[in-house]
């Protein structure tokens, strides 16, 4: 049998199949994301040096905030997610955005991007973040961060909690979404703060 008949064959058997193929689940009609309320004035040129820059670290988080789902505390230490809610990023991601951003247009202070090893400011923020969730059956939501505040040439490290809940109008993504943009820029303009006092 030649090359051509045998594929022919090949083909035939798997055509049925064809139908219970899936490549992934279906994406969902839209992805969650946050924003700063702090804007930094586009088209606007700064000269800043190492000592005045400050670097803001990815947070660590916690296991169950290390995807893209949207959490929901339970009680009793459990974590849930919302149904077809998803992030368009991780959650520790999108807030450093939010911080970064907002911790360059309330203070004035340079923020390089986090993923350009060649620019080392003398001061680092880093921190965890210890809750970024809905908290199911309560109508709130929670951010938590704690930071850390280092300098170089200085063995002195400040740490500070920084805490935001917001109320949410109810359980949907839409919804909830929007309560932990607001909590999320909360906490940052705290942080803008702190990070200049």
């Amino acid at each position: 049998m030649s090359v051509r008949p045998k594929l022919l064959i090949a083909l035939a058997l798997i055509a049925p199949l064809s139908g219970c193929i899936s490549f992934g689940e279906k994406p969902p009609e839209q992805l969650f994301s946050l924003s700063s309320d702090a804007r930094i004035v586009a088209a606007e040129t700064r000269t800043a040096q190492d000592s005045s820059a400050i670097s803001v670290a990815v947070p660590v988080t916690i296991a169950a905030l290390r995807n893209q789902r949207m959490a929901v505390a339970t009680g009793d230490g459990a974590v849930a997610y919302l149904p077809k809610a998803l992030w368009s990023d991780t959650p520790s991601q999108l807030f450093r955005t939010v911080l970064a951003e907002t911790i360059e247009a309330k203070t004035g202070r340079f923020v390089p991007d986090s993923r350009n090893a060649a620019i080392t400011p003398d001061t680092r923020l880093a921190g965890t973040l210890a809750a970024f969730q809905l908290l199911g059956g309560q109508g709130r939501v929670i951010v938590i961060y704690d930071a850390t505040l280092s300098k170089a040439g200085s063995d002195t490290i400040r740490t500070r909690r920084f805490e935001a809940s917001v109320p949410t109008a109810s359980e949907h993504p839409e919804s909830v979404a929007a309560a932990l943009n607001r909590a999320s820029n909360l906490v940052a303009a705290d942080v803008a703060g702190w990070v200049t006092g």
